[in-house]
């Protein structure tokens, strides 16, 4: 398997540290809740960051991701810095995918618009979680309009909200977006393939994202920019 993320690991991993401080951050934890002794699934884990601060709460934890530049150094941190955090390398949306395996929770954390295919990775979560297990995920607002020519709109430059696909753009302060781009896909879509793979829609947040966001376009009005989401395997 390759990964679009393999060319940009070593970047991204030094611009995303080990602090949970954001309220993004705390919203995700916050729709998660306790996990002290609970199975934890973290979907497209990246370089664990989120994954080692769910093992730091008591969570045994399975992170599972495509790319091996960005699991490399997850279990480099595991290694220098051991948690207990297993990592393995698959696509999270193949049939099969961990077989055998049983989660109390699953989170995502700005991964579900890097999935190529959102209907089998939720089918993949619906099945590993037992019943009555929650799945977390965070992403960008889809209704986000950009700030501008400077930041990236959630959709593809010039398409509008319902055109939906994978995109890039060139807007200088959405350098990660330049690189790798995004499947843009409207709430409706996240909404209903939750809906229509058995989830039970529990609860829905919009934080406020950091500060220094918005102060690189003080000109523009806030807008929502993150989008969490609680769902429940019944």
């Amino acid at each position: 398997m390759t990964s679009r993320y393999d060319a940009v690991a070593d970047v991204y991993v030094a611009g995303q540290p080990d602090s949970y401080d954001e309220a993004k951050d705390r919203a995700l934890f916050a729709l998660v809740g306790p996990v002290d002794g609970a199975r934890v699934l973290d979907v497209a884990c990246g370089h664990g960051r989120v994954a080692r601060e769910l093992a730091r709460r008591g969570a045994l934890v399975v992170g599972v991701d495509v790319s091996v530049a960005m699991l490399d150094h997850a279990r480099r941190a595991e290694g220098a810095d051991p948690l207990g955090v297993a990592y393995v390398e698959a696509d999270v949306a193949a049939p099969g995918v961990l077989a055998g395996r049983a989660f109390d929770a699953a989170v995502c954390n700005f991964g579900l618009s890097d999935i190529d295919d959102l209907d089998g990775a939720l089918a993949s979560v619906h099945r590993l979680l037992r019943p009555g297990g929650r799945f977390v995920f965070v992403i960008l607002h889809p209704c986000f309009p950009g700030r501008g020519p400077t930041v990236a709109a959630a959709w593809p430059p010039g398409g509008g909200y319902q055109r939906e696909g994978w995109w890039a753009t060139e807007a200088p302060h959405s350098t990660l977006r330049q690189q790798v781009g995004a499947h843009h896909r409207m709430l409706s879509t996240y909404l209903n393939a939750l809906i229509g793979h058995g989830f039970v829609l529990d609860a829905v947040a919009e934080p406020e994202p950091p500060a220094e966001w918005a102060a690189t376009t003080p000109e523009f009005d806030p807008v929502p920019t993150i989008l969490a989401v609680q769902a429940t395997r019944p």
